[in-house]
């Protein structure tokens, strides 16, 4: 059954090639010093650039010279504007920080140097290899759906399994860019069919307002305030929820009760990749996956029981 989600591409986590979460040293090449212009000096704007971005982690200069491999000494020299530093500190500091990649590039020309880091029009030529790699996974997962999305949630490709959770959404939700955390927690989306609602809801913001407590964003920041006004009144029941918050969701087939992976690909350098999430569901019960395998072996739903 041919999607009619828009394909695209994405990153995963695969074998020895991906892995998910963490920090990758990469020592991008090329890009040299950039000219300094007016009376902004690359020096001032990197020291409180840096003093700033270390704060937000919480990292002592002690902790951060001790993963970038250099100096306490050095760093607060850094952040006091005695020393300036090379291309290559900069880099190392930034992945030490674990910086998003757009950040890096902040970082690196806030120091006076050109951005290290691409971000590469999905539908450019060369990310043809990215795009065939990502069909391979989304279609090995069936028959369970997945997704590609990215940092602020707008689908990029999806499996035909996906189509369980469009069914029956309002129009204006599936018009391309697709957001999928909208879709899920808007009431003409998903919300209505997602059985422990205030669960799930709660679980997606909360993820959400843990990323951009890290790497702050405009964009995501107005994206969370949206979805908490759907979140549902009264909290979430008390009690324990298990080794991973599921979603328990009706369908035409039955009730599914799934949870997720979220994985990425990991040694990213442009930031198109980088910003791209794969998002996988698995059955959490042997009826789940029945029903699962049942559907794709007749896609035709039949009536609710």
């Amino acid at each position: 059954m041919p999607s009619a989600l828009p394909d695209g591409t994405g990153v995963s986590v695969m074998g020895g090639i991906f892995r998910s979460g963490g920090a990758e040293r990469q020592f991008p090449g090329g890009n040299g010093r950039a000219r300094r212009t007016g009376a902004r000096t690359g020096r001032v704007d990197f020291s409180q650039a840096l003093r700033e971005r270390r704060n937000r982690r919480r990292l002592s200069q002690l902790e951060l010279a001790t993963r970038a491999g250099t100096t306490q000494r050095y760093v607060s020299f850094l952040e006091s504007g005695r020393a300036e530093p090379g291309r290559e500190i900069v880099i190392r500091l930034a992945e030490s920080l674990e910086l998003p990649l757009p950040e890096r590039n902040g970082l690196l020309l806030a120091a006076g140097y050109a951005p290290a880091y691409p971000r590469t029009p999905l539908a450019d030529p060369v990310m043809a290899p990215v795009h065939t790699a990502l069909r391979h996974v989304l279609d090995g997962h069936l028959p369970y759906p997945a997704i590609v999305a990215d940092r602020y949630g707008d689908l990029v490709a999806a499996n035909p399994a996906f189509t369980l959770f469009t069914d029956g959404a309002a129009a204006g939700l599936l018009e391309p860019p697709v957001n999928v955390y909208r879709l899920a927690l808007h009431p003409g989306g998903m919300a209505p069919r997602i059985v422990n609602l205030a669960e799930w809801a709660q679980h997606i913001v909360q993820r959400l307002a843990a990323e951009i407590e890290r790497n702050p964003d405009d964009r995501l920041a107005a994206l969370i305030a949206e979805l908490r006004a759907y979140l549902p009144e009264g909290r979430p029941a008390a009690g324990p929820l298990g080794f991973a918050v599921p979603m328990r969701t009706r369908t035409a087939y039955g009730e599914l009760n799934l949870i997720t992976t979220v994985t990425t690909f990991a040694t990213a350098v442009d930031i198109t990749l980088a910003e791209l999430k794969l998002e996988a569901f698995l059955p959490m019960d042997e009826t789940t996956a029945s029903i699962l395998a049942r559907r794709a072996r007749h896609p035709a739903p039949r009536p609710p029981e």
